[in-house]
């Protein structure tokens, strides 16, 4: 079976963490290229630099829209495009993004389903979530689907398996991801991949200590 994607959030909470910097390069000396961060936390200047710095380390540079509104998530969607991501994940208002994105090259991967609070949760029913998967899927420009898998309220490995198996397109788990038996069904549903930021800065993973490099060795040979 083919591995995962592990991407390593730099962020604790939904927030960008103040030492992101340090931590990227932590990560990439442990081997780890695909980095992220949030749109919350870190001035966009700083978040430049930290681009640069996972870019000169040969990573791929991921964004996650957080956003509690439209116009909020314009906004991060437009410093994404500033800032040159690989990658744009979450936010909810595709029609709105989709424009903003032509042309850059950026991969696509929103929020499918119904998205409130900070740190975000996932509404809805299965059926509900699904549903809005394939309609987003169905855009061009989305190049695959964001899932808050464990940030709901049903029956996660059901969820992510109904997802994976109702689009054609890649999908990520990102949200809540502190164990490698979550892991294991991440994978069972057919993802492509999986964020983890918090649990691996806070040493929750078993590993053989709860330093960074630890826990991201630990879970990059979950995937």
């Amino acid at each position: 079976m083919k591995p995962m994607d592990f991407i390593f959030m730099l962020t604790r909470n939904d927030r960008t963490v103040a030492d992101a910097a340090q931590h990227a390069q932590t990560a990439l000396d442990a081997g780890i290229r695909h980095i992220g961060f949030k749109d919350v936390g870190l001035p966009l200047e700083e978040l430049s630099e930290l681009a640069k710095l996972i870019r000169d380390g040969e990573g791929q540079v991921y964004l996650e829209v957080v956003s509690l509104d439209r116009d909020s998530e314009l906004r991060s969607v437009r410093a994404a495009v500033e800032l040159g991501v690989d990658y744009l994940l979450g936010g909810t208002n595709a029609q709105d993004v989709l424009p903003l994105l032509e042309g850059t090259g950026i991969r696509y991967f929103p929020f499918p389903g119904r998205i409130t609070g900070h740190p975000s949760v996932l509404e809805g029913t299965q059926d509900e979530i699904v549903a809005s998967a394939i309609r987003l899927a169905q855009y061009e420009g989305v190049a695959g689907l964001d899932l808050l898998a464990y940030r709901s309220r049903v029956d996660v490995p059901s969820l992510m398996t109904a997802v994976c198996a109702a689009v054609a397109k890649p999908v990520i788990v990102a949200g809540s991801v502190d164990s490698p038996a979550q892991i294991d069904a991440i994978r069972s549903s057919g993802a492509a991949g999986f964020t983890v930021g918090t649990s691996a800065l806070d040493g929750k993973f078993p590993a053989e200590n709860r330093m960074l490099d630890a826990q991201l060795h630990a879970i990059a040979g979950c995937a």
